[in-house]
């Protein structure tokens, strides 16, 4: 009786263990932006920030970086996006882990912008 009640409890520790564990980013599915589709700054990156109210918080008086409309751009590039690279722009990885629960349309428009080069079109 002893016997399996030690393998179930091994077994089921390993699964604990490793179930949290990513080794990169989960990939974002059914949002396919087509690659001759043009993603500008702002017209698509911007209302983004503008819909979520982000210059709430992210504005001079409070918390960088500063989303207000004529200041974003600067203030995130090179700051807090790697131009060509989402996975190491900061911008991304901090709303892909949940900042602001952004939905995955918009999460893939700024992806797609950043390793597209961050213009700021």
């Amino acid at each position: 009786m002893k016997k399996p009640l030690k393998i179930i409890l091994v077994y089921g520790l390993t699964l604990i263990c490793f179930s949290c564990y990513y080794n990169e980013f989960p990939e974002l599915e059914d949002i396919i932006i087509d690659p001759e589709e043009e993603i500008s700054f702002s017209n698509d990156i911007l209302p983004i920030f503008e819909a979520n109210d982000c210059a709430q918080c992210h504005n001079p008086a409070q918390q960088e970086p500063d989303l207000t409309p004529a200041n974003a751009y600067n203030s995130l590039v090179p700051d807090y996006v790697n131009p060509g690279n989402a996975n190491s722009s900061s911008l991304f990885t901090t709303l892909n882990n949940g900042h602001r629960d952004l939905d995955a349309t918009s999460l893939e428009y700024i992806k797609e912008w950043i390793n597209r080069g961050a213009n700021p079109n």
